[in-house]
Formats: structure tokens, C-alpha cells, sequence
């Protein structure tokens, strides 16, 4: 990663927001709501909020020509060192901006980036945010955003910003490439472990960012994760082994893991969810999605409508789901009407308070449940001579009990269903009967 000169004082920020006739006013308002949380998360203070409302955008100011003078005054009169914009710039636009404003001016995608780069922590978060700063500052190099040339530190210069105007498009795409080898191999490693996971039942978290997953993770593994309340906390996925009752009695014969992931977000720029593609697989090869969602929070279910919007670009929406409405000790005992995400209202989700320890029990009960329906048990007969067998048995399910019987060896397994199946399919060796009734 290259060095970066830290952040000497709080930078003073103006929001811009653009209402197209299409866009609602609550919408852009819940928009810049939002930006200013993320301004606030990278050690910004916001200052002023200013929304224009345009037929069309301008190709050279993205805002209007006389709007942008108003900006500039109103800079100028709060003292304010940065503008923030709610969408995504072209590297002219900033250009223009910059020299009509003269003040750094960054966009939503930039501060994501920004921010992304301070939380990572781990070998692949950082590879991956690098990766994901380079692929956007490589278009922006022909114009040349200026304030990244700035030693001072602040918004958006976390990261390769400040000395890749310093190196031409050449170089920045030989490290480019470089970063993809390196993820490369790191997705290779994720693969390995992966396959040492394929007999255990594999729960993946996910909502909108600050809802509380982390918390959850911890009550649910008895683990320490990160937790603070600020966007984007965690980056990396982390996975834990848990162990559930479900009546009061230890589930045997189930290995269950519980993976946290990175929380999604309004416009979150598609070329970052390309570089986290190797923590967003967790979603994909998921056995039951928890969704967690922030009921405290006025806008809860909207939250839930932009998680399923990503859910559905990563082809995991029809997979099991459970929403877990989180942080109820925040309602009063008011619950909000009518919560059900399903439209049938079949499933009402469960309620939990994770800082509080509320509901967590009921939670490993319900997730014990989908166990049921992935999970079966079965009677497996190895014969004599065939011992050579056991590291394959042992590694397709959790062997409950064996016994010598009739010159072989007479296990009670329990295991994912698919992974018995191929058992039963091959030839010698093995006798299997499943003990409870199979899907035809």
C-alpha cells in the first residue's frame, strides 16, 4: 500500500444533491442523509446541504453554471475545504469543478472508496480497495484531479491517490494487474478452505450497513469482532463455528458456520462489489441468508428493498432467507405494523435485540430448523477390506456412532443430503440407507 500523510484537521464539507424529475424528494433527501453518515465515518464535518432540482444534468458542471457560483459563495462565507457529491462524476466534471470552485471536490463513489481503504485491515481488504481506487483514479489520470496531488491528508486522499499523478497510465496499469495476480491467488487460498467447509451448514449474514451483524456474530459464536456504530465497519468476512440447541438439547450432528460480511449501501459503486467479489461469494455459497435489518431505523424496509436489489444482482435472492429484525430494545415495545418481507406473510422474521442478548436463543432455533430441511441422517454399513473408506466418510458428515457388526464396521451418519447422495452412488464398499424418508 503506498503511504499517506494523516489527517491534520476535520475536513468542512458541503453536500450536493441533484433532483431529477424522476427521483422523489424523500429519496434524494434519504440520499444525502446518507452521505452526510459516510462524510461524518471519514472524519468529515458537514457544513451545508444544497439540492438542486434539473430537468437534465450539465455535462460541464453536473450542476448548473450558476449554481455552482452559489456553492462557491457559500464555501467561501462557511469556511468549507471540500464539496461532496451524491453521484458519480465524470473526470471532467471534477476538472471543472475544481477550477470554477477552488476547493477539492470529490464524489460519493471516491468517499466510499475513501472510506473502505482506512477500515480495511486484512491482506485482501486492502488488495481489494487498492484495486478498486486504481480501476477508478485510471480515467481521472488524463485531467488530473488536483487535490490529490495535496500532501495535507483529508477526504479522499486515503490510499494510492496522492502519488499515482506522479506515475503515468503505463505504471498504474502494470499495478493493476499486479493487485489482480495477487487477488488471485487469495481467492485460490478462499477456494481451499471453502472445500474443507462442504460438510457443514454454512450461514452467511448480511443487511445494510450499521444494522448490527457484528454484534449478532458475536452473541450468536461467543466471539469478539469489531463492533463500533459507524458505516462500514467491517470489510472482512470472518467466519465462526457455532454450536445450537434446538428444545433445550445440543443439535448433534450438525456443523454449522457463521460468516459476517461487508454491509451494502445506496449506490454502492458496482466496480467495488467487482473487487469484493471473493467476500461476496460467502453470499453465494450461503446454505440460509440471515438478513438482518435495523428496525429502529424509519427506514427499515427500504433498507431491506436495497439489500434484496444486491442480493438479486448476485443471484442469491431466491436463496433461504430469515429476516432478523434487530435492535427492538430501541422500539419502546412499539412495534411497527405489518413487518412481514414476505407478501404472502408467511414469515414474519425474528426479533432481537443483539447489543441487549434479546431473542438470540429463538434465533438458533429457527436457524436449526432450516438445518432440518439440508441436513439427514443415515445408516452406513462399510464392509470388510474397505477401510481405506473412513477419511471419505468422515469428511461427507459427522459420524454419530460405529460398531463392529458383521465383519465390517456399522456407522450412524448425519450430513448435507447431496453429500450422502453421492455416497450412495458409488460402487463398493458401501451399503447406505437413509433413516428418514428422501424427496423423490
Amino acid at each position: 500500500m503506498f503511504e499517506v500523510a494523516k489527517l491534520r484537521v476535520k475536513e468542512k464539507a458541503i453536500l450536493v444533491g441533484v433532483r431529477l424529475p424522476a427521483a422523489s424528494r424523500f429519496a434524494v433527501d434519504e440520499s444525502l442523509q446518507e452521505l452526510a453518515l459516510l462524510t461524518e465515518t471519514a472524519g468529515g464535518e458537514v457544513l451545508e446541504t444544497v439540492i438542486q432540482e434539473r430537468q437534465k444534468l450539465n455535462p460541464t458542471f453536473f450542476i448548473g453554471k450558476g449554481k455552482t457560483q452559489q456553492i462557491k459563495n457559500l464555501s467561501r462565507r462557511l469556511g468549507a475545504n471540500i464539496i461532496i457529491f451524491d453521484d458519480d462524476l465524470t473526470p471532467a466534471q471534477v476538472f471543472n469543478l475544481e477550477q470554477a470552485l477552488d476547493v477539492k471536490v470529490i464524489d460519493r463513489s471516491w468517499l466510499i472508496l475513501d472510506i473502505f481503504a482506512k477500515r480495511a485491515k486484512s491482506k485482501e481488504a486492502k488488495v481489494q480497495v487498492e484495486l478498486a481506487q486504481l480501476k477508478y483514479l485510471l480515467p481521472r489520470l488524463a485531467r488530473g484531479w488536483t487535490h490529490l496531488s495535496r500532501q495535507e491528508g483529508g477526504i479522499g486522499t486515503k490510499g494510492p491517490g496522492e502519488t499515482q499523478l506522479e506515475v503515468d497510465r503505463r505504471r498504474v496499469n502494470r499495478k493493476i494487474q499486479e493487485l489482480e495476480k495477487g487477488l488471485s491467488r487469495i481467492e485460490k487460498e478462499r477456494r481451499v478452505q471453502r472445500k474443507k467447509r462442504k460438510d457443514v451448514f454454512k450461514v452467511t449474514l448480511v443487511g445494510y450497513t450499521n444494522v448490527g451483524k457484528s454484534t449478532l456474530f458475536n452473541q450468536l459464536t461467543s466471539s469478539s469482532v469489531f463492533v463500533e456504530e459507524k458505516l462500514f465497519a467491517t470489510l472482512d468476512s470472518t467466519t465462526r463455528l457455532i454450536r445450537i440447541a434446538e428444545n433445550g438439547k445440543p443439535l448433534e450432528g450438525v456443523k454449522i458456520v457463521v460468516t459476517d460480511t461487508v454491509g451494502f449501501i445506496r449506490k454502492l459503486p458496482h466496480h467495488l462489489v467487482a473487487s469484493f467479489k471473493s467476500t461476496l461469494d460467502e453470499v453465494r455459497l450461503a446454505d440460509l441468508l440471515l438478513h438482518v435489518a435495523d428496525v429502529s431505523h424509519p427506514e427499515f424496509q427500504q433498507h431491506i428493498a436495497k439489500v434484496n436489489q444486491v442480493l438479486s444482482e448476485l443471484g442469491s435472492l431466491e436463496k433461504p432467507t430469515l429476516v432478523v429484525y434487530n435492535k427492538i430494545d430501541k422500539l419502546g415495545g412499539r412495534y411497527p405494523f405489518s413487518l412481514s418481507p414476505d407478501p404472502d406473510g408467511k414469515d414474519d422474521g425474528v426479533f432481537v435485540s443483539a447489543q441487549q442478548g434479546i431473542g438470540i436463543s429463538g434465533l438458533a432455533e429457527r436457524i436449526a430448523e432450516f438445518t432440518r430441511g439440508d441436513w439427514v441422517e443415515a445408516r452406513l454399513f462399510l464392509e470388510k477390506g474397505n477401510s481405506n473408506l473412513l477419511p471419505l466418510v468422515y469428511k461427507t458428515g459427522v459420524v454419530m456412532d460405529s460398531r463392529f457388526e458383521n465383519g465390517g464396521i456399522s456407522m450412524r451418519i448425519r450430513g448435507k443430503r447431496e453429500n450422502l447422495q453421492k455416497i450412495r452412488k458409488l460402487e463398493g464398499g458401501f451399503k447406505l440407507e437413509f433413516l428418514v424418508p428422501q424427496p423423490s
